[in-house]
Protein backbone atom coordinates (compact mmCIF):
# COMPACT_ATOMS: atom_id res chain seq x y z
CA UNK A 1 0.00 0.00 0.00
CA UNK A 2 2.95 2.37 0.59
CA UNK A 3 4.21 2.12 -2.99
CA UNK A 4 1.12 3.65 -4.65
CA UNK A 5 1.30 6.59 -2.24
CA UNK A 6 4.84 7.33 -3.38
CA UNK A 7 3.72 7.05 -6.97
CA UNK A 8 1.06 9.71 -6.40
CA UNK A 9 3.58 12.01 -4.78
CA UNK A 10 5.66 12.18 -7.94
CA UNK A 11 3.08 14.04 -10.08
CA UNK A 12 2.55 16.54 -7.25
CA UNK A 13 6.25 17.12 -6.93
CA UNK A 14 6.54 17.47 -10.71
CA UNK A 15 3.75 20.11 -10.81
CA UNK A 16 5.41 22.09 -8.04
CA UNK A 17 8.66 22.04 -9.92
CA UNK A 18 6.93 23.29 -13.11
CA UNK A 19 5.39 26.17 -11.17
CA UNK A 20 8.83 27.36 -10.05
CA UNK A 21 10.16 27.07 -13.59
CA UNK A 22 7.26 29.13 -15.02
CA UNK A 23 7.77 31.84 -12.45
CA UNK A 24 11.48 31.85 -13.20
CA UNK A 25 10.85 32.23 -16.95
CA UNK A 26 8.29 35.04 -16.49
CA UNK A 27 10.64 37.20 -14.43
CA UNK A 28 12.99 38.26 -17.30
CA UNK A 29 9.98 39.50 -19.36
CA UNK A 30 8.90 41.88 -16.61
CA UNK A 31 12.42 43.22 -16.04
CA UNK A 32 12.65 45.42 -19.21
CA UNK A 33 9.34 47.11 -18.33
CA UNK A 34 10.57 47.86 -14.84
CA UNK A 35 13.85 49.22 -16.21
CA UNK A 36 12.03 51.38 -18.76
CA UNK A 37 9.73 52.79 -16.06
CA UNK A 38 12.71 53.53 -13.83
CA UNK A 39 14.51 55.32 -16.70
CA UNK A 40 11.42 57.41 -17.46
CA UNK A 41 11.01 58.30 -13.80
CA UNK A 42 14.66 59.34 -13.49
CA UNK A 43 14.54 61.45 -16.69
CA UNK A 44 11.50 63.49 -15.63
CA UNK A 45 13.09 64.91 -12.46
CA UNK A 46 16.09 66.08 -14.52
CA UNK A 47 13.81 68.02 -16.89
CA UNK A 48 11.87 69.45 -13.97
CA UNK A 49 15.12 70.44 -12.30
CA UNK A 50 16.11 72.50 -15.37
CA UNK A 51 12.80 74.37 -15.18
CA UNK A 52 13.07 74.94 -11.44
CA UNK A 53 16.62 76.31 -11.75
CA UNK A 54 15.71 78.66 -14.64
CA UNK A 55 15.92 82.33 -13.69
CA UNK A 56 12.56 84.02 -14.48
CA UNK A 57 14.30 87.36 -15.02
CA UNK A 58 15.98 85.96 -18.16
CA UNK A 59 12.55 85.84 -19.84
CA UNK A 60 11.56 89.39 -18.88
CA UNK A 61 11.17 92.00 -21.67
CA UNK A 62 14.26 94.07 -22.38
CA UNK A 63 14.37 97.39 -20.55
CA UNK A 64 15.11 100.62 -22.49
CA UNK A 65 18.59 100.60 -20.94
CA UNK A 66 19.24 97.02 -22.05
CA UNK A 67 18.05 97.81 -25.57
CA UNK A 68 20.39 100.81 -25.72
CA UNK A 69 23.31 98.69 -24.44
CA UNK A 70 22.57 95.94 -26.97
CA UNK A 71 22.48 98.38 -29.88
CA UNK A 72 25.64 100.14 -28.76
CA UNK A 73 27.49 96.84 -28.38
CA UNK A 74 26.37 95.68 -31.82
CA UNK A 75 27.10 98.90 -33.72
CA UNK A 76 30.56 99.08 -32.15
CA UNK A 77 31.42 95.60 -33.42
CA UNK A 78 34.00 95.90 -36.21
CA UNK A 79 32.05 93.47 -38.42
CA UNK A 80 29.15 95.92 -38.77
CA UNK A 81 30.85 99.19 -37.89
CA UNK A 82 30.53 100.31 -41.53
CA UNK A 83 26.76 100.06 -41.25
CA UNK A 84 26.78 102.30 -38.19
CA UNK A 85 28.95 104.92 -39.94
CA UNK A 86 26.67 105.16 -42.98
CA UNK A 87 23.62 105.24 -40.74
CA UNK A 88 21.08 103.94 -43.28
CA UNK A 89 19.64 101.14 -41.23
CA UNK A 90 16.59 100.44 -39.13
CA UNK A 91 16.13 98.28 -36.04
CA UNK A 92 13.47 95.69 -36.85
CA UNK A 93 13.30 93.84 -33.54
CA UNK A 94 14.87 93.65 -30.09
CA UNK A 95 13.83 90.82 -27.80
CA UNK A 96 15.15 88.69 -24.93
CA UNK A 97 16.72 85.36 -25.84
CA UNK A 98 17.14 82.39 -23.49
CA UNK A 99 19.25 79.30 -24.18
CA UNK A 100 19.23 75.97 -22.36
CA UNK A 101 22.12 74.14 -20.68
CA UNK A 102 24.67 72.91 -21.52
CA UNK A 103 25.17 75.87 -23.88
CA UNK A 104 27.88 78.20 -22.59
CA UNK A 105 25.46 81.16 -22.69
CA UNK A 106 22.89 79.44 -20.49
CA UNK A 107 22.05 81.66 -17.53
CA UNK A 108 23.24 84.84 -19.30
CA UNK A 109 20.98 87.81 -20.02
CA UNK A 110 20.83 87.83 -23.82
CA UNK A 111 19.27 90.12 -26.41
CA UNK A 112 18.44 89.27 -30.00
CA UNK A 113 18.76 92.29 -32.30
CA UNK A 114 17.55 92.28 -35.92
CA UNK A 115 18.58 95.22 -38.12
CA UNK A 116 17.99 95.89 -41.79
CA UNK A 117 20.89 97.68 -43.51
CA UNK A 118 19.38 99.75 -46.33
CA UNK A 119 22.76 100.85 -47.68
CA UNK A 120 23.98 97.28 -48.24
CA UNK A 121 20.54 95.67 -48.69
CA UNK A 122 21.22 93.05 -46.03
CA UNK A 123 19.85 91.74 -42.74
CA UNK A 124 21.92 91.68 -39.54
CA UNK A 125 20.74 89.17 -36.93
CA UNK A 126 22.80 89.27 -33.74
CA UNK A 127 22.82 87.84 -30.23
CA UNK A 128 24.28 90.22 -27.65
CA UNK A 129 25.45 88.95 -24.27
CA UNK A 130 24.42 91.81 -21.98
CA UNK A 131 26.30 90.36 -19.00
CA UNK A 132 29.62 90.18 -20.86
CA UNK A 133 29.00 93.18 -23.13
CA UNK A 134 29.91 91.30 -26.32
CA UNK A 135 28.30 90.16 -29.57
CA UNK A 136 28.04 86.42 -28.98
CA UNK A 137 26.63 85.56 -32.41
CA UNK A 138 26.33 87.45 -35.68
CA UNK A 139 24.59 86.39 -38.87
CA UNK A 140 24.59 88.67 -41.95
CA UNK A 141 22.42 87.58 -44.88
CA UNK A 142 20.49 88.96 -47.85
CA UNK A 143 17.21 87.82 -46.34
CA UNK A 144 14.29 90.18 -45.86
CA UNK A 145 12.99 90.39 -42.29
CA UNK A 146 9.42 91.37 -41.57
CA UNK A 147 8.55 95.07 -41.57
CA UNK A 148 9.04 96.96 -38.35
CA UNK A 149 6.21 99.03 -36.90
CA UNK A 150 8.07 102.16 -37.96
CA UNK A 151 8.38 100.92 -41.54
CA UNK A 152 4.66 100.17 -41.67
CA UNK A 153 3.84 103.68 -40.41
CA UNK A 154 6.26 105.29 -42.89
CA UNK A 155 4.81 103.31 -45.81
CA UNK A 156 1.25 104.37 -44.92
CA UNK A 157 2.27 108.03 -44.57
CA UNK A 158 3.99 108.00 -47.97
CA UNK A 159 1.06 106.24 -49.63
CA UNK A 160 -1.70 108.56 -48.36
CA UNK A 161 0.20 111.65 -49.50
CA UNK A 162 0.77 110.31 -53.03
CA UNK A 163 -1.40 112.13 -55.59
CA UNK A 164 -1.99 109.00 -57.68
CA UNK A 165 -3.36 107.20 -54.65
CA UNK A 166 -5.61 110.06 -53.61
CA UNK A 167 -7.12 110.16 -57.09
CA UNK A 168 -8.11 106.47 -56.93
CA UNK A 169 -9.27 106.23 -53.33
CA UNK A 170 -13.00 106.88 -52.82
CA UNK A 171 -14.61 108.76 -49.95
CA UNK A 172 -14.55 106.66 -46.77
CA UNK A 173 -11.70 104.43 -47.89
CA UNK A 174 -8.56 104.29 -45.76
CA UNK A 175 -5.32 102.32 -45.34
CA UNK A 176 -6.29 98.89 -44.06
CA UNK A 177 -2.86 97.31 -43.72
CA UNK A 178 0.78 97.69 -44.73
CA UNK A 179 2.68 94.50 -45.42
CA UNK A 180 6.08 93.43 -46.65
CA UNK A 181 6.10 93.05 -50.43
CA UNK A 182 8.52 91.87 -53.09
CA UNK A 183 7.81 91.49 -56.81
CA UNK A 184 8.22 88.30 -58.86
CA UNK A 185 9.23 90.16 -62.00
CA UNK A 186 12.97 91.04 -62.06
CA UNK A 187 12.10 94.14 -64.07
CA UNK A 188 10.00 95.45 -61.18
CA UNK A 189 11.78 97.78 -58.76
CA UNK A 190 10.32 95.89 -55.80
CA UNK A 191 12.04 92.69 -56.97
CA UNK A 192 15.35 93.63 -55.35
CA UNK A 193 14.51 96.55 -53.05
CA UNK A 194 12.82 96.59 -49.68
CA UNK A 195 9.20 97.52 -50.29
CA UNK A 196 5.80 97.61 -48.65
CA UNK A 197 2.30 97.21 -50.06
CA UNK A 198 -0.32 99.51 -48.54
CA UNK A 199 -3.88 98.26 -49.11
CA UNK A 200 -6.77 100.74 -49.17
CA UNK A 201 -10.49 100.15 -48.77
CA UNK A 202 -13.41 100.39 -46.41
CA UNK A 203 -13.16 98.26 -43.24
CA UNK A 204 -15.01 94.98 -43.66
CA UNK A 205 -15.24 95.24 -47.45
CA UNK A 206 -13.15 94.22 -50.44
CA UNK A 207 -9.96 96.33 -50.87
CA UNK A 208 -9.95 98.78 -53.75
CA UNK A 209 -6.40 100.06 -54.28
CA UNK A 210 -2.87 98.84 -53.54
CA UNK A 211 0.09 101.22 -53.37
CA UNK A 212 3.63 99.81 -53.47
CA UNK A 213 6.14 101.91 -51.52
CA UNK A 214 9.91 101.74 -52.00
CA UNK A 215 11.33 102.01 -48.47
CA UNK A 216 14.84 102.85 -49.66
CA UNK A 217 13.86 106.05 -51.45
CA UNK A 218 10.52 106.53 -49.66
CA UNK A 219 8.45 106.85 -52.86
CA UNK A 220 5.37 105.15 -54.30
CA UNK A 221 6.48 103.03 -57.24
CA UNK A 222 3.16 101.52 -58.29
CA UNK A 223 -0.57 102.09 -57.78
CA UNK A 224 -2.82 99.21 -58.83
CA UNK A 225 -6.49 98.28 -58.44
CA UNK A 226 -6.71 95.60 -55.78
CA UNK A 227 -8.59 93.27 -58.15
CA UNK A 228 -5.59 93.27 -60.52
CA UNK A 229 -2.86 93.06 -57.89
Amino acid sequence: MAKPAKGKAKPNGHAKSNGKSAAHKAAPKAAPKAASKAASTSAKPRRDADLIKADPSLFAPLTPGEIADALRTLTEDRRVSGMAKVGRYRVIATEPLVVKPPHWMAGHRLARVVIYDYAADRCVDATVDLDAGVVAHLDVTNSQPMLSREEEAIAITIAITEQRVRERVSLGEEPLIAMHYWAKDPADLAYGRRSAAVIFGRPGTTPSVVAVVDLLDNVVTNVTPAAQW
